[in-house]
């Protein structure tokens, strides 16, 4: 079924050409991601498929089936300010939620008589399973304190917020920019699975690779104010975007040639202005234009050097820091050496951030000694240091810090070219930074850090909002990068590819200094898990938790989750056996028994994961 299809679709905005004349189409089933370099569109173009912003174009169509149910998760989420975070959440006119909400308020309250005549209302709607979906909605992503109002919230936990209310509402069409921003890595894995197992159709604005790779079937890049499609998922894409780029990367030689012959011809005869001589002017800069229009790959890539670094460079003596009852880091101690790559992961507000400003000596340790080598000179990309100023143009922001930077052993890049290789062709050097999307701004912020050549890179979530180009440019430049490198990011691929080493926020002030990066990480932890859940029989293990913890200071909140993921576990369990069963049916095709098989992996995951659920509500 056919559920959205854009025709000959452009939108520009003053002189600046997002697309022109483009097509597209989903069709039921689709997981679709949009790619492109920052402002080039991505946003507007999510904007005109959901209906926010019109369509150009004297020929453009946007048809989007009325018969379907359509999800917006927005890039940066618009709620009431003084709802409650319940209030906000089952904001809808249907049934089903209206009954949802008045359950959930019922049990904030604890008015038994309101939550038994909101049960009795769920009863008759066969509401049980969707209210149990939502209480794991609610639980994975973390959403516990549906009293808070929403302007007490943070950045991140409002966007887990409009998360939540999407998929509790179950919209059979989504479109989501930028799902993984602020979300930490737990949380990013279980919306993967959930959006890869949910018969949904998709279509989204995301860098996280991995999420590409794992999620999507279909890209669509914009590149050039042209749209480009492509049948598979990120490893596809890179494979067949490269073949294009090649055939480009011909053609753009042959351009460069036949130009420079026109620029000869032009220079010799300024004055030629006949019919002929008027075809070549104007061929000439037609050619221009293709010719600018595209920066080489080759010269896409960062190289400042780093300010020289000491045998010593930063040493951390038994530190320990904490807020108020909540200790994030207990006795930590650590000493940086030249050249290594560190990644720091934990859930959201387990101290992270706090780390790095003790690193950076914006906080005090409550005990212990931070010490700085004589040489260190730090850059602190921070996530929201973003400061820059939007009645300047982007080549003075450049030129403020040095009009000339010496990359390698000879090499003299100005401020212009230094731009040009991070992605700011020369027009748009020439706009101020208010004129910028979100993602150029990151991105122009990123370069003045990188800019002031600094030995010891600290990192907060530099991939947020960054286009696939500049992250690969990054981290190009990371990996030739001599200094020492701390980075806080929930993008794994990021982590994969550049870290030597973790450092693990387990709770209550405990880090970890893991000897791998992320998958490697995740993979030991499974396995952890794994030997401990062998240890005794599971059903002897749930017996024995039970019994510790009978009524063991858990809250109300707990206790009904704790009987839903129960509801939920058996109701798994029944359709697992169904599964088995059909497998004694010598009927089957292979295809069939591969479907089946696959079923029955992804329940068996599901099970897994309520499991441990289950067991942690009760540890």
């Amino acid at each position: 079924m056919n559920i959205l299809s854009l025709e000959n679709v452009s939108k520009a905005f003053g002189d600046k050409v997002l697309f022109e004349n483009i097509n597209l189409q989903v069709s039921q089933g689709d997981k679709v991601a949009l790619v492109a370099k920052n402002g080039n569109g991505k946003t507007t173009l999510l904007k005109i498929i959901a209906g926010e912003e019109p369509a150009e174009g004297e020929s453009a169509k946007v048809y989007l089936n009325k018969d379907i149910r359509l999800g917006y998760l927005k890039q940066e989420p618009e709620f009431n300010p003084t709802d409650t975070v319940l209030e906000a959440i089952f904001d809808s006119d249907q049934p089903i939620i209206q009954a949802l909400k008045a359950y959930e308020m019922a049990l904030a309250l604890k008015r038994e008589e309101d939550i038994n005549e909101a049960a009795m209302r769920l009863d008759d709607l066969k509401a049980w399973d969707y209210e149990a979906k939502a209480e794991e909605v609610l639980f994975n992503l973390k959403m516990n304190q549906l009293d808070q109002t929403v302007d007490s919230l943070s950045g991140g936990q409002k966007k887990r917020l409009a998360l939540a209310k999407l998929i509790i509402e179950e919209p059979e069409f989504i479109i989501m920019d930028e799902p993984t921003n602020h979300l930490d890595l737990e949380m990013v894995e279980w919306l993967e699975e959930y959006l890869q197992k949910a018969n949904l159709t998709i279509c989204m604005v995301t860098h996280d690779r991995y999420f590409l790779d794992r999620v999507c079937n279909l890209i669509y890049e914009i590149d050039n104010q042209q749209l480009y499609k492509y049948k598979g998922n990120y490893a596809y894409f890179l494979e067949h975007k490269f073949d294009r780029e090649h055939a480009l990367s011909s053609r753009h030689d042959k351009a460069k040639k036949l130009f420079k012959r026109e620029l000869e011809w032009v220079r010799r005869m300024p004055k030629a202005r006949g019919t002929k001589a008027k075809a070549r002017v104007h061929k000439f800069h037609e050619i221009k234009e293709e010719v600018y229009s595209r920066t080489s790959m080759s010269e896409l890539k960062l190289t400042f050097p780093s300010a020289r670094l000491g045998s010593k460079v930063l040493e951390l003596h038994h530190i320990s820091k904490g807020f108020d009852d909540l200790q994030l880091i207990k006795g930590f101690s650590y000493k940086f050496k030249k050249g290594e790559k560190v990644g720091i992961i934990g859930p959201n507000g387990s101290g992270k951030s706090t780390l790095l400003h003790l690193l950076t000596k914006v906080l005090k340790p409550d005990q212990g000694k931070i010490v700085h080598g004589g040489t260190l000179e730090i850059g602190h990309y921070e996530q929201d240091g973003l400061v820059l100023k939007k009645d300047k143009r982007v080549i003075d922001v450049i030129r403020d810090i040095a009009e000339v930077v010496t990359a390698g052993t000879s090499l003299k890049l100005d401020a212009a070219r230094i731009l040009d290789r991070f992605l700011f062709n020369r027009r748009q050097q020439e706009v101020y930074v208010s004129q910028l999307s979100g993602g150029e701004k990151r991105r122009l912020y990123l370069l003045t850090v990188l800019m002031k050549l600094p030995n010891f890179l600290i990192l907060d979530e530099p991939t947020n909002d960054l286009d696939l180009i500049t992250l690969n440019i990054l981290e190009e430049y990371l990996l030739e990068f001599e200094g020492c490198t701390v980075i806080v990011s929930h993008d794994r691929y990021f982590m994969d590819k550049i870290v030597d080493h973790l450092f693990v926020f387990e709770g209550n002030g405990m880090i970890r200094d893991f000897p791998g990066n992320y998958t490697e990480y995740r993979d030991w932890k499974q396995n952890e898990v794994a030997k401990a859940r062998k240890v005794k029989p599971q059903s002897q293990q749930k017996s024995e938790k039970a019994k510790a913890s009978t009524d063991n200071g858990l809250t109300f909140e707990q206790k009904k989750t704790i009987k839903n993921l129960e509801k939920s576990i058996e109701r798994l369990e029944a359709k697992k056996s169904e599964i088995m069963n059909k497998f004694h049916d010598t009927s089957l095709t292979s295809e069939e028994i591969t479907q089946l098989s696959k079923d029955l992996e992804d329940l068996n995951s599901t099970i897994e994961e309520k499991e441990m659920q289950w067991l942690e509500l009760h540890g």
